[in-house]
């Protein structure tokens, strides 16, 4: 290869684009062969030598001759040794030795390379890493393979430590060979790429561009980005001709916004056509345009990088000077920094440049006048090379940045004289000048083109001595580092920098951590409902920390957990053909990515989708041949014509293949074609078709034909990674898995309960490196691992054990930045990374689950979803082939049982909880729901199942409510109570017939419990005391009524269970009403006026059901069958406190709720002159029929409290409501003066 490159500056390449044949790269070859060592002593260079039996002469590897090494005259980290290779070679790794037979080695070194001998460029290994592992000794040999290698001719080895018995030696090998070119494979396609970073330092990068079809392969510097070009074609159509450093003017339409590329090619190939030597041989296709020079010079200037904040350059001025004249460029990452000072002559005065927030302040300070500041420039810590030129003369000062016109002119006073020292960076230990002490920093990062008073500086003379004075600089190099290329911040984070280090901004990302990694949502509406949340919108994130973000969906947490996705046509969509052409299909878009629906189906253990058809004329299928002339199509894009839960294909919609279809001649009601409305609803369930994306209907060509239909959200419900757990029983039992991928960032979550005191949770080992999670204490979780750096551990320690048989939720993640641990809610702990330290994890053998490979200090207990950067493992399909495993794991009430609130009780399931809310005031998946209401004194709720029954009755003669008429008899019933209570006597329920038969419940005196049944009006009641204990005592009790006949059971707080035998009879005839509260004259006109019955304080959940005939009677407890209007009465009054406003608002609420409602008297007037309301609470859900629910859904609903006006009770009423009224008011010794509650 000629070495010679193609040199452009302001040039411009044009290429005719014809059919070229192309170079096919050499073979693979070995590029390791030594390359120093072949060397002549010539070829060698130091900053000195301690003698010259120490020369850089002697540092060829192995030799033995002259002291046995290079040795500098003093050892400090300024000395280097350099390498002559003769020509640009490929380096592909280094060794080194000590001094032979001495005490002096190297520990650590830094290696440059440079193609000219300046301007030196350091090379790092693992994106970070910049020093490398020197000797132990001085004759052993320490190799370090090159990954990447690079390409050079000068080679400098810069001691950072030494063996601090002696001092540096070195003896030094490169291994390697010629510098070769590839060439590439014909492309085919079309793309534009960014990428790249301080490409602009004077040193050679490369440039590969691949494309196959549509998909591309762009690399810059072996940083390598994959892309898929956008479009229909798949071929790359380029214009007549091609061009290389420029793009051509005439002609083109199209106008270029940048400059023309001013620099250096080499190695130019386009389809392995050599570019550079077909137009050295001046070939007629190729065109120049521009001065044409085929070498390529090496650049003059030295930059100065200043390493640390305490770094500084002295340089002396030109005092006697009548003026300050200084320009530089400078480049940065560091937002703040102390630039430049310098003293003037003559007095105190001083000058200050400061980077302060990426803009430039210069202070300018004189003796007996006010500091004068200029402000200029504006996002100059960006990285690029900016320049700067202050001017001070006469009474003008002058700023220039970037050659910009930002010169800004001030009025000065006085003389002003050139000092003797300019300080570039931080100041000398024994300096307290202007700008020394202050809040700011030194100056970090690079410095080059350094003039003072018009004279330029050159940093050499500085580094042999014989000028100015530094600390803590690198010389003929800029170490100006991109740490956000490659970028470590995840998931759409933006990186930015500062000298030596990066962070990552993840504002609007969905993730969080050091690196953008770890997802701020939960993966499931699972999980959601385990966290105590309610129903409503949540985002959740499938995979974690995978690639897939968080998508918004409907979480409905009831005791089946629902995920809804949303999409864009929920509305219902009318199909009609215009002018006969077919309508076009509609296409769904969800409110999440394909990607996001598949990771939610692929979780989900089940998914459905409904879709309802409604059809005139038109029809699903033809009739002829069965062919379909409506389908849907799938996330796959596969088309679909089967319906509802039919098999795929079967083309028969739920009727047809529940044989209930309007005609039997077809399988769908809508292929009947009627010339009516009729409608097809069909349920879509089998999880790899989901979600529907299009529906077409293209049967609407006849006359009059129209269709319409509706798609339902995506439902889907559990989550088969949640509860996915495994029970390991011995310690020397585990699972394994394949190796953890997770070199730049991992993350293990999974939740644990044992009753063991340590174990090992999670471990996968390399050949150095390690991760382990482990219970170290009972109360202690360590996290620890080894990428290189040495052991690093982070503790969680708890202040109470761990080991209480409960689930904790482990969190672990390291990262390039840090790594941290978080177990349950307690603090998270983390650890910083070591600075420029070793960043990949690499790992090698299999991930062990609940154990170690040595089978010692294995995990006891349970483990479930674990999950591996957003991975989730299977460890139930894993134990169940693994000995000493067992899948599942039973026990959650222990951990979750807390959800269940307001006394609803922890049920265990196998996958995991349900609350059974029994016993509480409340309903819904965790008792959360109240389904209470207030009454106070003299308030009731009554049920008249005569007038429901006449008007379901008149409406549907098949209706169970034919049961409710007058020669009604039962054989028996069931009620369920729950009430709250501390006032006695209390009467909990009342159920009357027309014939003087009732039912009530009673609490006595004393708190227990009394059960009255007079099933026959010529005989006295039957009247049972159940002494279980006092139920008066504030907490919620259950009581269950069961009557068979003549036999009753009853049931306290499901473990207290009496039967006990009627004598009054067997059978309740004709049930007229259900009374919670006072009875009334309105329903019983003999009841006397001044009577009350009971006032009690209680709260009370109430279920009746009813048997007859051997037919139960029952309902949801909030379902009210909309054409069914029950008759319930709320006879109370407004407590004074009430507004008419309110009150007509709540009446009009309780329209919507119940149709027909009607208040027993209205008697608000009068209840504002009596004792004010006292408060109870009753949580009513009654089941007697079809639609007795209305009694709870309307006490909760309206929560309105009205007060009795006792005196407009008129004084008649029935008999036996007359008699248990009496009986129990003598039972009752309340006061009025105390807070009275009755039901």
């Amino acid at each position: 290869m000629d070495p010679a490159a193609g040199a452009f500056l302001g040039l411009l390449f044009l290429l005719s684009a014809q059919p070229w044949s192309p170079v096919v790269a050499g073979n693979t070859y070995t590029c390791d062969a030594p390359l120093a060592s072949t060397l002549p002593r010539e070829s060698f260079s130091s900053s000195s030598e301690l003698s010259s039996s120490h020369g850089p002469g002697f540092a060829s590897l192995n030799r033995r001759d002259g002291a046995g090494g290079w040795s500098p005259l003093v050892s400090d980290k300024y000395q280097w040794l350099q390498i002559d290779l003769g020509e640009r070679m490929e380096v592909t790794a280094v060794a080194t030795q000590g001094g032979y037979g001495s005490s002096d080695w190297v520990t650590s070194y830094i290696l440059m390379f440079s193609d000219g001998g300046r301007n030196w460029k350091q090379y790092r290994r693992e994106e970070s890493i910049s020093g490398f592992p020197g000797n132990t000794n001085a004759d052993s040999v320490v190799h370090y393979r090159l990954q990447p290698p690079f390409e050079a001719r000068f080679l400098r080895f810069l001691p950072l430590a030494w063996n601090p018995k002696g001092r540096i030696g070195m003896r030094i090998e490169v291994y390697g060979c010629a510098y070769r070119h590839a060439s590439l494979s014909s492309p085919d396609a079309h793309v534009t790429l960014t990428l790249g970073s301080l490409l602009d330092d004077q040193h050679w990068h490369s440039v590969l561009i691949e494309l196959l079809n549509s998909h591309v392969n762009f690399t810059v510097d072996r940083h390598t980005q994959h892309f898929q070009a956008k479009g229909e074609s798949s071929y790359l159509d380029l214009d007549y001709e091609i061009s290389f450093g420029g793009i051509p003017g005439h002609g083109k339409s199209v106008a270029f916004p940048h400059k023309n590329f001013h620099g250096c090619f080499e190695n130019l190939y386009y389809n392995g056509v050599d570019i550079i030597d077909l137009s050295k041989k001046h070939k007629p296709q190729i065109h120049l345009m521009g001065n044409v020079s085929f070498s390529c010079s090496q650049p003059q200037n030295v930059p100065v990088t200043f390493l640390s904040s305490r770094s500084y350059l002295a340089l002396p001025g030109t005092p006697g000077e009548d003026k300050v004249s200084v320009t530089f460029q400078f480049r940065t990452w560091n937002r703040a920094g102390l630039l430049l000072t310098t003293q003037l002559q003559h007095g105190p005065g001083a000058l200050v440049l400061v980077l302060n927030d990426g803009k430039l302040q210069l202070s300018l300070s004189q003796p007996g006048h006010p500091a004068r500041d200029v402000t200029t420039g504006a996002g100059l810590s960006d990285g690029q090379w900016h320049s700067v030129s202050l001017s001070l003369k006469g009474n003008h000062l002058s700023v220039m940045v970037d050659g910009e016109a930002a010169t800004v002119a001030h009025s000065l006073r006085g003389r002003i004289d050139s000092g003797d020292t300019y300080y570039w960076g931080g100041c000398p230990d024994s300096r307290s000048g202007p700008g020394c002490g202050g809040p700011l920093a030194g100056f970090q990062g690079c410095v080059r083109l350094i003039s003072i008073g018009d004279k330029a500086v050159d940093p050499i003379t500085v580094q042999q001595g014989a000028f100015g004075s530094f600390r803590d600089l690198q010389i003929d190099t800029c170490g100006l580092m991109d740490r956000c290329l490659p970028s470590y911040c995840e998931h759409g984070g933006e990186c930015s920098q500062s000298w030596d280090t990066f962070s990552c901004d993840c504002a609007h990302t969905g993730y969080t951590g050091a690196t953008c990694h770890s997802s701020l949502y939960e993966q499931s509406c699972e999980a959601h409902k385990h966290r105590g949340n309610s129903s409503g919108l949540y985002y959740i994130d499938s995979d974690g920390s995978g690639p897939l973000g968080p998508a918004l969906v409907y979480c409905n947490m009831t005791d089946t957990t629902w995920t809804s996705v949303q999409h864009n046509g929920s509305h219902l969509a009318r199909v009609k053909s215009s002018n006969g052409e077919s309508p076009h299909p509609v296409f769904f878009k969800y409110t999440a990515s394909m990607d996001q629906l598949q990771a939610i189906i692929d979780r989900a253990d089940h998914c459905q989708q409904e879709l309802a058809f409604h059809c005139k004329k038109s029809r699903l299928s033809a009739s002829h041949d069965g062919t379909p002339v409506s389908w849907w199509v799938g996330r796959t894009n596969e088309t679909h014509t089967y319906w509802g839960g039919s098999l795929p294909d079967a083309q028969k919609c739920a009727c047809g293949l529940q044989g209930n279809c309007l005609d039997s001649q077809y399988y769908c009601n809508c292929d009947a074609a009627r010339n009516e409305w009729t409608s097809d609803t069909v349920v879509l369930s089998h999880k790899e078709h989901l979600p529907v994306t299009q529906v077409a209907m293209r049967d609407t060509g006849q006359p009059h034909s129209e269709a319409a239909y509706a798609l339902g959200p995506l439902l889907c419900w559990g989550d088969n990674s949640f509860w996915n757990s495994a029970s390991f029983n011995t310690e020397t039992s585990y699972l394994h898995f394949p190796t953890f991928r997770g070199e730049l960032s991992a993350d293990v979550s999974f939740f644990f309960k044992t009753t063991a005191p340590s174990g090992v949770f999670v471990e996968n080992l390399g050949i150095t490196d390690f991760i382990r999670l482990e219970l170290h204490a009972p109360a202690e979780v360590t996290f620890s691992f080894d990428v290189g750096n040495g052991r690093c551990e982070v503790t969680v320690r708890s202040p109470t054990p761990f080991n209480d048989n409960r689930w904790h939720h482990v969190r672990a993640e390291r990262n390039v930045k840090e790594a941290s641990l978080q177990v349950d809610q307690l603090p998270s702990k983390t650890q910083p990374a070591p600075a420029d330290g070793h960043a990949r994890l690499q790992l090698n053998s299999q991930l062990f689950v609940g154990g170690t490979a040595t089978r010692q200090r294995g995990f006891l207990g349970c483990i479930r979803s674990l999950r591996l950067n957003g991975l989730a493992l299977d460890l139930e399909e894993r134990a169940t082939m693994t000995p000493g495993v067992e899948p599942g794991c039973p026990g959650h009430c222990s951990s979750y049982g807390h959800l269940c609130r307001n006394g609803g009780r922890c049920r265990e399931r196998p996958r995991g909880i349900a609350c059974d809310c029994a016993f509480s005031a409340y309903d819904g998946p965790f008792c959360e729901s109240e389904i209470s209401a207030y009454f106070g004194t003299g308030s009731s709720v009554i049920y008249n199942f005569q007038e429901h029954s006449n008007y379901t009755f008149s409406k549907n003669s098949s209706s169970f409510a034919a049961l409710f008429h007058e020669d009604l008899t039962l054989a028996g019933e069931m009620a369920t109570l729950s009430f709250r209570t501390t006032g006695t006597p209390s009467l909990l329920l009342y159920v009357s017939s027309f014939y003087e038969e009732y039912l009530s419940v009673i609490l006595a005196p004393n708190g227990s419990l009394q059960i009255r049944y007079k099933l026959d009006r010529h005989q006295e009641p039957d009247v049972f005391n159940f002494g279980f204990k006092n139920l008066a005592d504030g907490q919620l009790h259950q009581v269950k009524i069961h009557r068979d006949a003549a036999l009753v059971s009853v049931e306290v707080n499901q473990n207290a269970r009496r039967q006990v035998i009627l004598s009054s009879g067997t059978e309740f005839n004709a049930v007229k009403s259900l009374t919670l509260g006072t009875i009334l004259d309105s329903y019983y006109p003999r009841f006397e006026q001044s009577e009350e019955l009971i006032k009690p304080q209680s709260a009370t959940s109430t279920r009746v059901q009813s048997v007859s005939g051997g037919v139960a009677l029952s309902a949801p407890s909030r379902v009210i069958p909309p054409s069914l209007p029950e008759q319930v009465s709320v006879c109370t009054h407004f407590p004074a406190t009430r507004t008419d406003g309110v009150k007509e608002q709540k009446e009009h609420s309780t329209h919507n709720f119940l149709p027909s409602v009607t208040p027993a008297s209205d008697r608000s007037d009068e209840a504002r002159s009596e004792v004010s309301v006292t408060q109870g609470v009753i949580a009513v859900v009654i089941f007697i029929s079809l639609c007795v629910t209305a009694i709870a859904i309307r006490i909760y609903q309206q929560r309105w409290l009205y007060q009795k006006n006792e005196s407009n009770i008129p004084q008649t009423g029935d008999n036996a409501e007359t008699a248990l009224k009496s009986e129990v008011n003598m039972q009752s010794t309340v006061s009025e003066s105390q807070k009275e509650y009755f039901f």
